[in-house]
């Protein structure tokens, strides 16, 4: 399995992506493409232990992105 391919099984399921800088979000995968950058809607961003619900799409760029947890 490409990890590609458990990106195509986790659409539009929560996931977790932690960032470079300590930054995560927590949001619905509604879109991805090959760079990894990411569409997530209901984000919420976690800093510092500190969560900040987001309103609408939040567009994750691939290039900050540490990991993707389904």
């Amino acid at each position: 399995m490409k990890p590609l391919d458990v990106l195509q099984q986790s659409l539009h399921k929560r996931v977790l992506v932690e960032m470079k800088g300590g930054r995560s979000y927590r949001g619905v995968l509604d879109a991805y493409d090959q760079h990894l950058n990411l569409v997530l809607s209901a984000a919420e961003e976690v800093l510092a232990g500190e969560v900040t619900p987001r309103t609408g799409l939040t567009l994750v760029r691939g290039d900050s992105i540490i990991y993707i947890s389904p």
